[in-house]
């Protein structure tokens, strides 16, 4: 009788714990512990790009690696065929026609790309107090951090970047990306596999 009133105990200091409003403190911690604890993730996404001066719509899909800390394949299979990859401080740009090394430390605009594609895709952007205004609002089903540049560099690019956060596993399930001149661009991301033995070549820069 003792072991399961110890159960039954044990279950409601669970739901009490998950019934807790976490504040944005946190909401910050967990998901910097969670993408500390990512050693790869790997998934499939959809993309939609919003054309303000067509006002239309741009659809595209592919699949996404990620390794930590430093390496990044993003792969578009459809409509069309296009790859980046990010390893360390290389960058390549492939298409069916050519490939493009950059070295990220010669091109500041590029460097800094890549890194915001990295720190949102893993959620540790959060952190950057330096880059980004960061405010944390929370539903019934995501967390949403809505990420307001600070440096003029990136306001010349971005108006805002939104985060939305699945709070069981406090990792990144779609990124919008609203520019300057007020395109926007949303990436789902499905089928989320995290922690499993990626290959090597996924990463090649050459």
């Amino acid at each position: 009788m003792k072991k399961y009133s110890l159960l039954l105990w044990t279950f409601i200091c669970v739901l009490s714990v998950s019934a807790q409003t976490l504040n944005d403190a946190q909401i910050r911690q967990r998901v910097n512990q969670a993408a500390a604890a990512m050693k790869t993730l790997q998934c499939d996404f959809v993309q939609i790009k919003h054309l303000k001066m067509l006002n239309e719509e741009m659809l595209a899909q592919g699949k996404m690696y990620y390794q930590q800390s430093n390496k990044l394949r993003w792969e578009y299979t459809n409509p069309y065929t296009y790859t980046f990859v990010l390893n360390g401080d290389k960058v390549l740009l492939k298409n069916q026609q050519r490939n493009d090394v950059i070295d990220v430390n010669q091109n500041k605009i590029f460097r800094e790309i890549a890194r915001i594609m990295m720190s949102s895709v893993v959620g540790n952007s959060l952190l950057d107090n330096k880059t980004f205004k960061t405010t944390i609002t929370i539903n019934n089903s995501e967390w949403i951090a809505t990420q307001i540049p600070k440096r003029k560099d990136m306001r010349q690019i971005f108006q805002r970047i939104v985060l939305h956060f699945n709070p069981q596993c406090a990792v990144v399930s779609c990124v919008e990306m609203i520019e300057k001149n007020g395109d926007k661009t949303v990436i789902n991301l499905k089928n989320i596999r995290t922690n499993e033995t990626l290959n090597a070549s996924i990463f090649a820069v050459h």
